[in-house]
């Protein structure tokens, strides 16, 4: 029922910086909470960032002091800024939204490291 899209994937050189966008439907509610997951190939899905409603955020610890979760309330806009990328950043990177009970999934966006 949320629409949730995520942009701003492609090509990184190992060291490069790429900046993804998660745009969603609607006002940000208090209690309400926006994460960065990804998946690599082979891999489980992995929690990377979290951005919460009184603008506190927190990181897996593989991307700290390189990633940045941000959020624009007017363009009811996330973003996640990726610097010093690494080749085990490559994956796809998926937004969720938790309004309440339920979580809602953007469709992906995928980031490449290559040298």
């Amino acid at each position: 029922q949320v629409p949730l899209v995520e942009s701003g994937g492609g090509s990184a050189q190992p060291g490069g910086s790429l900046r993804l966008s998660c745009a969603a439907s609607g006002s940000i509610l208090s209690g309400n909470v926006l994460d960065w997951f990804r998946q690599a190939p082979g891999k489980q899905r992995e929690w990377v960032a979290r951005i919460m409603s009184d603008g506190r955020t927190n990181y897996v610890d593989s991307v700290k002091g390189r990633f940045t979760i941000s959020r624009d309330n007017a363009k009811n806009t996330v973003y996640l800024q990726m610097n010093s990328l690494k080749a085990d950043d490559m994956a796809v990177y998926f937004c969720r939204l938790t309004v309440g009970g339920y979580a809602y999934w953007g469709q992906g966006t995928q980031v490449t490291v290559s040298s």
